[in-house]
């Protein structure tokens, strides 16, 4: 399994109709509006190293209004918390 982060750029009226198709695509197991430099974050967990090539140089350019995006490769995870529970303010 490849994990992969990949920061976007979107144009700004943009970023939710951005996020909703992100989330459609197979291989994005999340999507985030972050604040920051960037406007979203998605997290791919995919297969094999060529399936995150088809997503990235293939699906995320059929999606209009993204202006930007790196994409980062994760190595090793130190940490298993569950996700929606770091993510959960004052619940």
């Amino acid at each position: 399994m490849v994990t992969s982060i990949i920061l976007i750029n979107t144009e700004r009226t943009k970023i939710n109709e951005v996020a909703e198709q992100l989330a459609e695509l197979e291989g994005i197991s999340e999507v985030y509006s972050v604040s920051g430099s960037y406007d979203l974050i998605a997290i791919a967990r995919i297969p094999a190293n060529d399936d995150l090539a088809n997503l990235v140089t293939k699906k995320l350019l059929s999606i209009d209004h993204i202006i930007k995006s790196e994409t980062m490769l994760a190595f090793k995870a130190f940490s298993r918390h569950d996700l929606e529970a770091m993510f959960e303010i004052g619940m």
